[in-house]
């Protein structure tokens, strides 16, 4: 497999918010000569930090946009996304699998910086990482990090400090909704590796989303967010492969694959006592997911949006 080369990709695309911060309304900082850069915890932010920011996150291999759509007949803002190294920029880089919890901070951590410290299963099972001599990592989380984080980072890594970037947003702000909304695809493929599918078959894709309104707290904007993609993302993937796979593992792709398939994420969070890990795991996925054969020129569609559970969500009738 080639080397991406994420981490320079991303601090090509960084370099770009760092040289006009005010137009993003983006604020950067150091902690102990790592360069941090807050996306919506104290400054503002914004949907073109938000954008920058889910680019960054898909190291420069996947690119996102605002576009026009509905949710059950009303106008509503979507969040697509297109790359045509889907395993790179979904999995090796935008996918949230590092949990970074030390000294009272805590954020799910996503970005090329994961493919360098490389601990998660899914690049034992794809073979790949890499080396790096500077680090870009994005973070959901509601602190700006501190000392602590940065060396926990830099151990893990192997660069020094002055080689470590992080971004971060909360979940709600403008930028982290953008953020996490635009992991469509991302939800997709990540599916389809749990259910032992060859995701590097994957050639192309595209996925949008609903954005949802900006919650009052992290918690709601969790659960919007979360019913974007569940209850309201649409995903294409270009494949190559035989029809016959395809037919057999679609229709456990799609969320509607899960008995909780229909109910408010953030109902089924507190159900769960909080806990991720007790939500059945076939409900984290698209709504809707369409595999676009390269080899036969057949189309295979499955799953189904619900845009009553959206406007519940949203808070919009």
């Amino acid at each position: 497999m080639m080397k991406y080369e994420l981490n320079q990709r991303a601090r090509q695309l960084l370099d770009r918010v760092a040289s006009s911060p005010a137009d993003f309304r983006v604020r950067e900082s150091s902690v102990q000569d790592a360069r941090i850069f807050d996306f919506g915890v104290r400054a503002e932010g914004g949907l073109d930090a938000g954008q920058a920011l889910a680019e960054i996150c898909m190291a420069g291999l996947g690119w996102a946009s605002i576009l026009p759509g509905d949710v059950g007949g009303l106008s509503w803002p979507h969040v697509f996304v297109t790359t045509d190294h889907p395993t790179a920029a979904c999995l090796f880089s935008q996918y949230a699998g590092w949990q970074i919890n030390t000294e009272g901070f805590f954020a799910m951590g996503s970005g090329p910086m994961r493919a360098v410290y490389a601990r998660e299963d899914l690049f034992a099972k794809l073979e790949y990482r890499e080396e790096s001599s500077e680090v870009v990592g994005v973070l959901e989380g509601r602190k700006l990090p501190n000392g602590a984080v940065v060396q926990y980072i830099c151990e893990r890594t192997g660069v020094t400090s002055d080689k470590l970037c992080l971004l971060i947003a909360p979940t709600a702000s403008q930028a982290g909704n953008v953020q996490v909304v635009s992991r469509s695809v991302e939800t997709a493929l990540h599916k389809l590796l749990e259910l032992g599918f060859d995701v590097r078959q994957i050639q192309s894709a595209c996925g949008n989303a609903p954005l949802p309104p900006v919650a009052a707290d992290d918690m709601a904007g969790i659960g919007r967010t979360n019913d974007a993609i569940l209850y309201g993302s649409r995903v294409t993937l270009w494949v190559r492969g035989p029809d016959s796979a395809l037919t057999e593992i679609g229709p456990a792709v799609p969320a509607c694959s899960s008995p909780a398939f229909g109910r408010p994420f953030l109902e089924l969070f507190e159900e769960a006592g909080r806990d991720f890990y007790k939500i059945d795991r076939n409900l984290f996925s698209p709504a809707e997911v369409t595999f676009c054969n390269l080899d036969s020129g057949k189309v295979h569609r499955f799953g189904r949006t619900d845009p009553g559970v959206l406007k519940t969500s949203f808070g919009i009738g």
